[in-house]
């Protein structure tokens, strides 16, 4: 699930009631950081430390939240976390922070992050 149009309220109470759960906060916030590659199941399951069939059922959670994507990579299942779904849930958060205004609003572009800590290393 796309989020190009403004998060309404029923999404957002979704996606958060998806993130309020140990596990499945722990699965997302991997795959945050694993950035748009993502990770096999058997990877977050390792990862995590949790049997195949619990991540399944909270995997599908997420998923049903629009948190994550799964793809096929020939026998084996991928999945990634939908930043702009985490976006849409950050804005819609945030859209009244300060009055509205703009530099209350972060983004995850995990990319131009990496590109960004990587050119700040550097400076430093």
């Amino acid at each position: 699930m796309k989020y190009r149009t403004p998060m309404r309220s029923p999404q957002a109470v979704g996606a958060l009631a998806a993130l309020a759960h140990d596990h499945r906060l722990a699965i997302y916030r991997l795959l945050v950081q694993s950035g748009s590659t993502g990770l096999s199941a058997g990877s977050i399951a390792a990862r995590v430390g949790m049997l195949p069939s619990s991540l399944t059922f909270h995997i599908q959670s997420l998923q049903r939240a629009g948190l994550v994507t799964q793809t096929r990579v020939s026998r084996r299942l991928m999945y990634a976390a939908d930043f702009s779904a985490m976006n849409g849930l950050v804005a819609y958060l945030t859209e009244n922070c300060c009055g509205g205004a703009q530099s209350c609003a972060p983004a995850c572009n995990p990319v131009k992050a990496r590109v960004g800590a990587i050119k700040q290393r550097r400076v430093a």
